[in-house]
């Protein structure tokens, strides 16, 4: 997803490859986790030809609100969960967390 969340292009199999050669994969081994992940949702692909173009169907952003909004529901006590993950936060995080909290209690327009 990196790679992807890098490029401001769709890219093939080959261009993904090429982009972790330092990784020593198969291609066939990225083909497959594009596959499943495009199977996923979490990357939207589009025919050019005889291959698949891959991009990222959210921003990186998006992608970890995701998975944060997904992990929360996996508690029994969201409350405590909650609790948890603020008091982990360091300073600027929970000045962030505050102006973002702040800024869902403003009429929207």
């Amino acid at each position: 997803m990196d790679v992807l969340w890098q490029r401001n292009e769709p890219l093939t199999v080959r261009d993904v490859g090429r982009a972790l050669a330092d990784r020593d994969l198969a291609h066939t081994t990225v083909m497959t986790v594009l596959d499943r992940l495009a199977k996923k949702g979490v990357v939207a692909r589009d025919r050019e030809g005889r291959a698949w173009r891959y991009r990222p169907a959210a921003s990186r952003e998006n992608y970890v609100s995701e998975l944060m909004i997904d992990a929360l529901g996996e508690t029994g006590d969201r409350d405590a969960a909650l609790a948890a993950f603020v008091r982990s936060m360091n300073g600027n995080e929970a000045e962030a967390l505050r102006r973002a909290l702040e800024d869902t209690d403003e009429p929207r327009t």
